[in-house]
């Protein structure tokens, strides 16, 4: 039996993303080596943390920050600057720690 290889898309900060149906989900906020991360348009229905952790189920609503990796608890929101490296709000992201 043959191994399929990975098929790798190119994909760049700020492209559009579109489901099968050719709505637009949103815009590419950023890359890792797990994939990429969307940011939704301002005028779709965001998930408050509490229903997010239902999502996930056990898992923690936590952030990131992409400049250096720090972690930590989301409180009400996200804070204003990474406290380890001073990276802008728009550095962190939300990620699931379980």
């Amino acid at each position: 039996m043959a191994s399929e290889e990975p098929v790798f898309a190119d994909v760049s900060i700020g492209q559009a993303v579109y489901n099968e149906d050719g709505e637009r989900l949103g815009s590419i906020r950023g890359v890792d080596d797990d994939g990429f991360y969307v940011a939704s348009p301002s005028s779709s229905e965001t998930l408050a943390l509490t229903d997010a952790r239902d999502v996930f189920g056990t898992a923690y609503v936590m952030w990131r920050c992409w400049e250096c990796g720090e972690m930590g608890e989301i409180g009400e929101q996200l804070p204003a600057n990474c406290p380890s490296c001073d990276a802008p709000r728009e550095e962190l992201y939300y990620w699931a720690e379980d």
